[in-house]
């Protein structure tokens, strides 16, 4: 009787060890999935980094030209005008 309790003692310690042994192999799991979920996540946002890096530079080089457009605009308007005031001053 005392090598059967001794029995069932050890088969109890070694049940309640391979329960936290699979608690713990389940943890781990868990955080590798985590850690892989952030991956992904980290890989998706350097992705749209780059598209809005590249979408930046396109607005800029855009706004660069409008800019232009409009300083060259200005400067027609300007020598328009002073023609218009010209021919106006003679007449």
């Amino acid at each position: 009787m005392a090598g059967d309790k001794s029995f069932d003692e050890a088969s109890a310690r070694l049940q309640k060890a391979l329960e936290r042994l699979e608690a713990a192999v389940e943890a781990r799991l868990d955080r590798e999935g985590l850690v892989l979920g952030a991956e992904e996540e980290v890989q998706r946002m350097s992705a749209d980094r780059g598209r809005l890096a590249g979408d930046l530079d396109a607005a800029l080089a855009k706004t660069k030209r409008l800019e232009e457009a409009n300083r060259e605009v200005s400067r027609r308007l300007v020598t328009a005008m002073e023609q218009i005031r010209g021919v106006m001053m003679r007449g």
